[in-house]
């Protein structure tokens, strides 16, 4: 059984370890693509199902736009194409034929079916979503619109990390019109601590919530606002975005509606997502040298209960009383009777998949009516009775969900830093890395000096960063925001 490198040695190496031990994804044929496995598929159902619900809490609607979008779409905002120009995939032939060489038939392009007007495979969905909401679209009381679209999306990725950055990932993009910029506004930072409240509660990673600069906003929005995390290697990692699109695909599209004074007027419009990178994420905020650990509010498997026998006579008896146990918690559990691999194994195996709670029974127990309850996080053995275990199931998995969000938080905490001196920030980055609280004098050329210097980029201005004057870590020149904001290097 192939070990799992260690995080110390090598992180990366880790990280893709621990994907193929937990069976979560494999490499595609298609260079830059992913196939998700069951397991890891079965996370990512949890990520849908629990974050749709709060997304239609919100009022929002599901609905789904073509895969493929016209290229004149988006040649009609130019800061979204510039953006997305050197990541679009395009189609320009509608069908293949069978061709005959050297006595090999092979298939190749039919040149007579090149299609008049090439299309993109979609990066992102606003231009085609706003052609429609040109249509929809007429008065006031159309409006707000509150979409939402579950996808897959394609980005031409040729450096690759799953889960992370590949070609072709899944996520979720919601997208709205707005009679007023207040209301759009409110809307994009609504959405924001939606994500918030997902990310920490469920998913037990502390973020920190913000607004991205100039340089690094979505490509056509007026703001983009972000959910930073901390990962274990003290990287920061993007975990969702929120955009304030302003009017500018508004006037691209010619979204108008007629007003209550009977005045044409543009929509203010958000668009805002996340992806499975927030598997990556759960990975790489919790796992360990054993595997992943996943939260109790979002394992596919919370309990896991192994039957420990070494005859058909305690076979019998141990599994029927893991049964019986099974029948009586209120979650979704397994029970482990593979006869063909022994306790041990599947204890590693079940490590592996970062299962919280881990049940062992024996003959000893079953006589005595109690359990061997592991926990995931801790590792820690505790032999409790039955009924309690039962009982308090939901307690115990609590504590789990929280020590990990704790444990997390209190990493953040420690790897991150007020830095004044460039110096500082340099040799801070690099060891032991972490969050750098800078000031910044607000030029885009100090920014990408230390981006090229470092390697670290700027995150985002916190919302509650409270004012405060400063002078540029690089510059020295006086702080334009009077505010501190996030560097670190990142995913």
């Amino acid at each position: 059984m192939k070990e799992i490198t260690s995080q110390k040695e090598d992180y990366a190496k880790w990280y893709t370890d621990v994907i193929e031990a937990a069976e979560l994804a494999d490499y595609a044929p298609v260079k830059g693509c992913m196939i998700i496995r069951p397991y890891g598929y079965s996370i990512w159902e949890n990520i849908q199902r629990i974050l749709d619900g709060k997304i239609k809490e919100t009022g929002h609607q599901n609905a789904y736009f073509p895969l493929f979008i016209p290229k004149s779409f988006l040649s009609k905002e130019a800061a979204h194409v510039e953006g997305f120009a050197k990541e679009c995939a395009i189609v320009t032939h509608s069908r293949l034929k069978a061709h005959c060489h050297d006595g090999q038939a092979e298939v190749v392009v039919d040149p007579e079916s090149k299609l008049e007007e090439e299309l993109i495979v979609r990066p992102t969905s606003e231009t085609i979503i706003n052609a429609m909401f040109a249509k929809w679209v007429g008065s006031w009381r159309d409006l707000p619109l509150l979409i939402n679209q579950w996808a897959n999306i394609v980005r031409w990725e040729m450096r690759t990390r799953l889960f992370l950055r590949t070609a072709e990932f899944l996520w979720q993009e919601g997208h709205t019109a707005h009679a007023t910029a207040e209301e759009a506004e409110a809307e994009a930072q609504k959405m924001l601590h939606v994500y918030r409240d997902f990310v920490e509660g469920t998913l037990g990673i502390p973020v920190l919530l913000g607004e991205k600069t100039p340089t690094e906003r979505f490509a056509g929005a007026d703001r983009t606002y972000t959910i930073e995390a901390m990962m274990q290697d003290r990287k920061a990692l993007q975990a969702g975005t929120s955009h304030n699109l302003g009017q500018n695909f508004a006037k691209a599209f010619q979204i108008q509606f007629q007003n209550q004074d009977g005045q044409l007027s543009y929509v203010w419009q958000t668009s805002w997502g996340v992806s499975t990178r927030l598997i990556g994420a759960l990975i790489m905020a919790h796992g360990d040298d054993k595997g992943i650990i996943l939260p109790p509010n979002i394992a596919p498997l919370p309990v896991v209960i192994v039957p420990i026998y070494r005859s058909d006579e305690e076979r019998k008896s141990v599994c029927d009383a893991a049964i019986a146990l099974q029948r009586t918690l209120p979650v979704k559990s397994y029970v482990d009777t593979r006869d063909q691999i022994k306790p041990g194994r599947k204890f590693y195996e079940w490590e592996k998949k970062g299962v919280p709670i881990r049940i062992e029974l024996g003959p000893k127990e079953v006589a005595q009516n109690q359990v061997v309850m592991v926990n995931r996080v801790s590792g820690e053995k505790t032999t409790i009775q039955c009924a309690e275990f039962s009982r308090n199931i939901g307690t115990y998995l609590d504590q789990i969900q929280k020590q990990l969000f704790q444990r997390a938080l209190e990493f953040r905490q420690k790897y991150s830093f007020r830095v004044d001196d460039y110096k500082e920030f340099q040799e801070k980055i690099e060891e032991p890395g972490g969050f750098l609280y800078v000031h910044w004098c607000g030029s885009s050329e100090c920014e990408a000096k230390i981006k090229e210097e470092t390697k670290a980029t700027f995150r985002c201005i916190p919302l509650d960063a409270p004012h405060e004057a400063g002078v540029c870590v690089y510059c020295k020149k006086p702080s334009t925001i009077q505010k501190r904001l996030i560097a670190a290097r990142a995913y």
